[in-house]
Formats: C-alpha cells, structure tokens, sequence
C-alpha cells in the first residue's frame, strides 16, 4: 500500500435483500417448529422421526420435556409435537433406542412435578448451567409409557446416547464426584468410567461406526480455575463459557483434544464419513452473544463456518443415511429468544473450495524471505516473485495474459529526490495476470499488488535511515497474494462452473503509485469480456483481536451494501467506506467506471517498515478473509446486474496541510511534461471549471507544474476562495480555464 505519495493523492482528491447462499452445506432449509424454544433434536434409526426437547407454555410444556414429531407429515406444525415425557418435573438429552420404538431421556420428574428452579442472576453477570442432582435416566415408548429406570444413583446422571451398533450407552454422571462420561450396556448394566479428568465431560456422541466418542470439556487448569469449578459443582452449577472438544475410543483410551479454540465449543456430532466433526463455538464472537455451527477435521484441521444467520445455533445432527441436517437456531423467530428447530438436505463441502492456511502460509513466507530482497519494482527480488505467481498460475492452467506469458511489462519514471530532476530513475515493472475462462457473459477482477520497497531505493519507507535493510513487506503485500493465488486454485480447481470469468491479477508498481494497475486498467475492457467488479486485497494479514476489518468501494455499486453484510464470517466487524479512491490499486479501476471492493485490516507500527515479517502475520485472519472473498466473488458471479455508481472522495488526514483542493486524482510517474492527471472528482473545481480526465496540467496561475511534487508546491500556496487561471493540454492542444478554489 502507497504510504508517502498516498497523502498527496488525497490532499489532491479531496481535501435487495440476499439470501444466505454462504450456507452452502443446507440446501431446502425447512423450519420443524413454532415459539417457545425447541433445542436437541435428534434423528430416529429410520430417519423418519425427532426426538426433541420443549418448553412452549402454548401446548403446556411449562418446564422442558420430550416430544415426538413425525416427520413423514405434511405441512408440519405444532400441533403435530406429541408428548413424550411425563410433563413434570424437567427433561433433558433425549435420544431414540436400537429399535426406534423407544427414547431414552433424563427427567427429575420424581423428584417432585414441579419444574426446578434455574439458578439465580449472579452478581459477576456469569453465565451458568445447572446440573440437577435429581436427574435420571429413563426409557419410554412412543405413547410416553416409562418401560425402564437405567439409574437411580445419588447424583446427576444424563446426557445419554446410543451407539450405533445398540452395545451400550455413554452418559454424564457425578457419581465420582466429578462431571464424567461413563458407558454402560445396552440393558444399563456393566458400567465402565471412562473420563477422569477434573473438569466437565458431557454432551457425547458416537461415530457411526461406534469406536469413537466425541465430547464436549472444560478442564481447568489454573489454581483460580480449579477452585472455581469445584466451587460451582458443589452447588450443582457449571459454567459453560470455556469447552473444547475431544475425542477418545469407546473404552477411554486415545483421548485427543480436537480444537484449541477458546470460548464455548460444543455440541459435536461426527459427520457421516467420521473424517470430521460439526459442532456450535463462540470462539469468533468479539461482540455479545453469536453462537455459529462449524465443522472441523478429526485432525483438528480444516475449520468451516456452516452457518451464519442469527446469533445462535447450535445441536447439529446428521440422520443416519446421512442426507438430512437438523440443529436448533434462532432464526426466523417471531419474538426474541425463541429457538426453533430446523431440518435442511445436507451437501458436502467440494474440498477445493476449502481455503488452505498452509498455502497461505507458503505463499507469504516465500515472498517476504530475505531472499527477494523487499520485492522493489523492477528489481531482481520483484522479477523472483512475478516467476513464482506465474508458476502457480501455469499449474492451476490458467490463460496467460499475452501468448505464453502470464505478464505484462510496463515502465514508468521514479523521482528519487522530488527537489531534484536529475534523480528521476526509469523502472522496468511487470504485473503478473492469470484469466479463469468460465465462458460467462461477465468478468470479475481480484487482484493485489506484490512490490514492496526492497532496500528504501524509492525512499517510501517510514522508518528513518533505512536505506540498505530489507523491507520484506509480509503484510504490504504478500498477505493479498497470498489470498489472491489461494483463491485462484480454489475457483479453477473446484467442481462448480461459476457465472463469471475472474481475472487474478498481482500488480507491480503500487507503492511508486499505482503504476501496474493502472497500465492493466487502461486495457481491460477490450482484453476481458464485461467486467463488473475489481476487488482488491491490501494488507490483509493483521486482523486485530476485535476482528476489524475495512470494506472500502462500497458506494460504487447499490449491491454492495448488503451484500458484504450478509457473508461476513462470524465475529467480523465491518468498517464500510463508500468511496471508490483510496491509496491502493482498486482506484485504478474505479477510474474506469468499474465497480470495486477494496479490503484492509488496517495499518499497524511495521507498516513501511523493515519488522513487517511473516512472523506478525494472523493467518487465521487471513484464511477467514480468503474465506469472506471467495463467497463474496460466487455472490457476484450470480448477481443479475452490478451498476457502477460514482462516490464521494473520503477525506484525508493530509488535509490540513492545504487550504485547498482542486480534485483531481494525479498520475505519480515522473513525466517532466506536466502533470497527467488520471481522474477528477465530481462537484470539486477542477470538474466545475471544465477540467477532464487526461488532461495535462502546465501552470495554475504563474506557478509551473511539471510533475505531482511541483503540483503540491503550487497547491500549498493557494487560498480558499482564489480565482485563477489554470493552463494545461489537451489533447495536444494548450488552453486555458478559471477554476475558482
């Protein structure tokens, strides 16, 4: 990103409702119930049936209990929900025996019919469970007769499953005196502890081939954390705001953590192939409640967002043919709080699609090495880095720019020294350009620059002195490469044929000003079929711990503004800029009437810097941001129509340095003729007074133009108000014009 000339440009410049297609695994989402809050539904063998628990005071389940929907009936409602449980006391974890003509649950019922008491509001605000020592588990048939007790130990006993294969049981007990998972068989007999750990072990579930559990624990670890969990329990009481999931064998061997993601992770449940596991996290979550269901490896790889409506949604199961997804949100909901349950077709994920960390990191890595020397335009470091985009583009067999060659070679003339006019240098640059022919009536441009400033050769670096060291620039700008070259291997390696063409394009020349982008803009819309957006990746790689991340172009098409809002990752807070400029290679684009989406997560103390190194990059950021732009590209892709619309130019921080602006968006090469200038703002005294794009600026008033600093000069000595006469060619031809400033 343009550090020490983006200051001038903005001193120069300024002084329909979507549907959420990112849920791409749920297909024919149905909604299964209607008010009070409906959670823990769970398939019958036959994939028929749903066993749920209830509280809705409209059908008189006060207090949660169990019920039965049949789900072979049409247009389901309510009044289909039949009573299961005895309707006292309160009920939890349900679950369908062996044969699916009996359910077990847990109930107090008891104890006494009447429900009991949640915990009290605490003083710290903590959020608490309650774990009833009064709970037991039961068997009924499906008219709600109790057909068997399983336990009657002092103590909570629930959270009971059913393996497959109808051996045995594994539940939740504090019979040890700790929150354990114990397994007993089929018939309640031969119990076997299988969890020892201090710290609650709850919510299992088997594989579909039964040798795995996979289960829901916070252990506590600190002195601190300790007293406080054992406190809590000695009340009945858990706090469920730090949970992990793990896995372990059926008999309590092999347990492995499976995700170190802090927060509340919970809920599992294995995917039918038993290579992954979905479960509910607020892990993401920076700001309130946000509770979002995600798949990951067994291996502990591979994190998937699955949904992203509403702000709850949790208890995922597959049916066991494995073609349905049932789980609880809050979505659709008719007052707040109420959960619902919903059923949807359920489609896996093509792995291509899957954004690859790895890739991003080898990307990243190889590009800010010292080994390329800061990637400065026109070095031997640069020339490395285009050979390296340009392989991967050949492997992924995309269509080479011109021929054979993926690049485009372009010179412009650098001022070393903008006091001096024998420091002017000439730079030999290339953009690296790679095409997806998807044979699609429209184009879609993702692209990010790949200099950086090598050795502070240019004298763009923004620590004093720096001549000579290597500024590696990891973030400016191998983060958006990396991200632009990983998602050119997921759309032309996936299974789907999108709507759109994409051009994947890795400028040169950014941080001189915008040099590759604009040699690329200039012939675009004769090269490329119909094209309707650029979005560009600058600085994508600091995503901070409040997860801030600037969407800049918004403005320049009506489809934006919802868009970016509706395929967000989770957590993700959205600074939106509307304008269509800003110091990046977006601007060039827009200039061009092109609609642009610009993405930064912000600038930091390495910025321009030689510290800016792989080391610092979040690339779990990175891959949710990869993630956030390939669903973005698909939306575009199936958009009807993207319309440009002309934005207002942000303001700068500079602007205090002038009194006045003339508008106009300049051209930085090194020209000596004058100043080029490449775009003019609406409403500002250069467009008032006649001036247009391509014009060359010579003189305001006696004050000579020969290049951006020389115009700076003049600017600076300007005051609001002044009248003066301003010369400049066009089309050869030298005239003059008044532009009032």
């Amino acid at each position: 990103m343009i550090a020490s000339r983006s200051f001038l440009k903005f001193a120069c410049l300024s002084f329909s409702s979507l549907l959420f297609s990112q849920e791409v695994n749920l297909k024919n989402l149905q909604k299964l119930t209607f008010g009070g809050d409906n959670a823990e539904a769970y398939f019958s063998p036959d994939s028929k049936k749903l066993t749920m628990q209830v509280t809705n005071p409209l059908i008189g389940a006060h207090c949660d209990q169990i019920y039965l929907l049949d789900l072979t009936k049409k247009d389901i409602s309510t009044k289909d929900l039949q009573l299961i449980s005895t309707g006292d006391g309160r009920t939890t974890c349900s679950f369908f025996m062996p044969d699916g003509k009996h359910i077990l649950y847990a109930s107090t019922h008891e104890s006494g019919k009447e429900c009991p008491a949640k915990p009290k509001p605490r003083t710290d605000g903590k959020y608490l469970w309650p774990v009833y020592a009064e709970f037991d588990i039961y068997i009924a048939d499906l008219t709600g007769k109790i057909t068997k007790k399983l336990t009657d130990s002092p103590g909570y006993d629930a959270e009971a499953v059913v393996s497959p294969d109808g051996k045995y049981i594994v539940f939740t007990s504090t019979r040890s005196g700790d929150l354990e998972l114990w397994r007993m068989d089929i018939d309640g007999k031969n119990l076997k502890q299988l969890t020892s750990g201090l710290g609650y072990d709850g919510g299992a579930f088997f594989s579909h081939d039964s040798k795995k559990l996979v289960f829901r624990s916070s252990r506590p670890t600190t002195p601190e954390a300790i007293k406080d969990y054992k406190d809590l329990l000695a009340e009945n009481l858990v706090a469920p705001t730090e949970m992990e999931i793990y896995t372990m064998s059926i008999d309590g061997t092999d347990l492995k953590q499976i995700t170190h993601l802090g927060k509340a992770n919970w809920s599992p449940y294995f995917h039918p192939s038993d290579k992954s596991i979905v479960f509910s996290s607020n892990h993401h979550s920076t700001r309130g409640y946000d509770f979002q269901i995600y798949s990951i490896g067994v291996d502990g790889k591979n994190l998937h967002q699955i949904t992203y409506e509403s702000e709850f949604n949790a208890f995922p199961m597959f049916s066991p043919d494995g073609k349905k997804f049932v789980f609880s949100s809050n979505r659709q909901a008719e007052k707040p709080h109420e959960t619902n349950v919903f059923i949807a077709d359920w489609v896996d994920s093509d792995p291509a699609e899957m954004v690859s960390e790895k890739n991003l990191l080898n990307t990243v890595t190889y590009l800010a090495s010292d080994d390329l020397k800061g990637r400065l335009a026109g070095s031997e470091g640069e020339k490395k880095a285009s050979d390296y985009i340009s392989k991967e583009f050949q492997t992924l067999k995309l269509k080479p720019f011109e021929g054979k060659s993926y690049t485009q070679n372009f010179s412009y003339d650098v001022k070393l020294n903008p006091h001096e006019d024998t420091s002017s240098v000439k730079v030999n640059a290339r953009n690296v350009i790679g095409y997806l022919d998807n044979k699609a009536a429209k184009t879609i441009v993702i692209g990010a620059h790949y200099d950086h400033l090598g050795l502070n050769e240019h004298h763009n670096s923004t620590l004093v002195n720096s001549e000579g060291q290597i500024h590696n620039g990891a973030d400016d700008n191998a983060s958006g490469v990396s991200a632009v070259l990983e998602l050119a291997r997921m759309f032309s390696q996936n299974k789907s044929r999108e709507k759109a063409n994409y051009i994947f394009a890795l400028f040169s020349g950014e941080e001189d000003g915008l040099m590759g982008s604009k040699k690329f803009a200039e012939t675009i819309k004769t090269k490329y079929p119909n094209v309707v957006t650029m979005m560009n990746l600058d600085m994508v790689g600091r995503l901070d711990k409040d997860k801030d991340l600037t969407m800049g172009g918004v403005g320049t098409s009506p489809v934006f503004g919802e868009m970016i809002k509706k395929y967000k990752p989770a957590g993700f807070n959205l600074a939106v800029d509307s304008s269509g400029v800003g110091p990046s290679d977006h601007t060039s684009f827009y200039l061009k009437e092109i609609p642009v989406l610009f993405l930064f997560t912000g600038t930091h103390s390495d910025y321009h810097k030689p510290s800016d190194d792989t080391e610092k990059i979040n690339f779990t950021g990175l891959k949710n941001i990869t993630s956030y732009v390939f669903n973005l590209a698909n939306s575009l892709a199936a958009a009807e129509n993207i319309p440009f619309t002309k934005t207002k130019i942000s303001a700068s921080k500079a602007v205090p340095k002038y009194k006045v602006t003339l508008g106009i968006m300049p051209s930085y090469a090194d020209t000596k003729d004058g100043l080029h200038i490449d775009g003019v703002s609406e409403n500002r005294p250069a467009a008032n007074a006649g001036i247009q794009a391509g014009d060359i600026l010579l003189r305001i008033d006696k004050c000579v133009v020969k290049e951006v600093y020389s115009y700076m000069d003049c600017l600076a000595k300007i005051n609001s108000g002044d009248e003066l006469p301003v010369n400049l060619l066009r089309g050869g031809k030298e005239m003059t014009l008044k532009v009032k400033f």
